[in-house]
C-alpha cells in the first residue's frame, strides 16, 4: 500500500476523462494530470477535433489526448458521450465533471430558459454521465470521480440564482454519491474554486466595482487562476485520497475562512 511519497500521486496508466477541457479550469486540470502521468480524454461543447489547445499541451507532456465535443445541455448528446466513453478499449480511472455555465440577472427577471439551461449543463448532465462511468467505476472496484462545485455551493451569490442552485446541487451530489460510492471503492469528491480569472468571471472583473469589492475580501489579495486547480485535482485523482470521501475542498485564497 502507498502511504506518502510522491509514488502516492504518480497516475502513470490511468485514463482521466475531464469535461469542460477546452479552457480555463478544465484545461488546467487536464494539463496537471497528465503531467501526473495520466492519459486524457478532453471533452467540450465546442473541442475541436485536432489541433486544440489542450491536445497539444497534453501530448507535449508525453501523454495520450482523446478529444471529444459534447452539449452538456442535451441529455442525448450526453447519453452519446457516456456511451462513446465505455466503448474505448480500456476503463475511465478518473471522471472530473468541469463543465459548466452561468446566466447573468436578477432573480425577478431570470428566464426560465436560462435557468433550464444553467441546471440542465451545471447539474443533470453531471449527474448522468456519473451514473453512467461511476457504474463501471463500481463493477471493477475502484475510481476517482471529482465535480467542480463553486463557493455558491455554500453562498447564495449576486444575480445568478440558477448558478447558485446548481452549484448547491453539485455539493449535495458529491456527498450523496459519496455516502453509496465509498465503500465499494471509489471516492467522489469536489474542488470548490473561488473567484477565478475565467471567461465566466469576465463580467465581474469589468465592473471596476464589483472587482474591487471581491478582491478586498479575499485574503490571499488576488483573483485565483486556472493553474491553482492542478494540485489539489492531482491529489484527489490519486492515491494519496483513497481514504477522502464526500469533501468540497476550497482552492479560493481564503475567501470562506474570511
Amino acid at each position: 500500500m502507498i502511504r506518502f511519497g510522491p509514488q502516492a500521486f504518480d497516475l502513470s496508466g490511468r485514463l482521466a476523462v475531464v469535461t469542460g477541457a477546452r479552457r480555463g479550469i478544465g484545461l488546467a486540470i487536464a494539463e496537471a494530470l497528465a503531467a501526473a502521468g495520466a492519459d486524457i480524454v478532453a471533452v467540450s461543447a465546442h473541442l475541436e477535433p485536432t489541433g486544440s489547445e489542450v491536445e497539444s499541451r497534453v501530448t507535449a507532456l508525453g501523454r495520450e489526448c482523446l478529444t471529444l465535443s459534447a452539449d452538456f445541455a442535451d441529455r442525448a448528446a450526453v447519453a452519446d458521450l457516456a456511451a462513446r466513453l465505455a466503448g474505448l478499449d480500456r476503463p475511465v480511472d478518473i471522471l472530473v465533471n468541469n463543465a459548466g455555465t452561468i446566466a447573468r440577472a436578477p432573480a425577478e427577471r431570470h428566464s426560465d430558459a436560462d435557468w433550464d439551461h444553467v441546471i440542465a449543463v451545471d447539474l443533470s448532465s453531471q449527474f448522468t454521465l456519473t451514473r453512467e462511468v461511476g457504474r463501471r467505476m463500481l463493477e471493477r472496484g475502484q475510481g476517482k470521480i471529482v465535480f467542480t462545485a463553486s463557493l455558491l455551493s455554500f453562498q447564495g451569490g449576486i444575480n445568478v440564482p440558477g448558478y447558485a442552485a446548481a452549484k448547491s446541487g453539485i455539493a449535495g451530489l458529491t456527498r450523496a454519491l459519496a455516502n453509496e460510492w465509498a465503500g465499494r471503492g471509489v471516492n467522489v469528491n469536489a474542488i470548490v474554486p473561488g473567484y477565478v480569472e475565467t471567461d465566466n468571471t469576465r463580467a465581474l472583473r469589468e465592473d471596476p466595482a464589483r472587482h474591487a469589492a471581491i478582491l478586498d475580501r479575499i485574503p490571499a489579495g488576488r483573483w485565483g487562476r486556472p493553474e491553482d486547480f492542478g494540485g489539489v485535482a492531482v491529489f484527489l485523482a490519486s492515491a494519496a485520497s483513497d481514504y477522502v470521501h464526500g469533501a468540497l475542498i476550497p482552492v479560493d485564497g481564503g475567501w470562506l475562512g474570511r
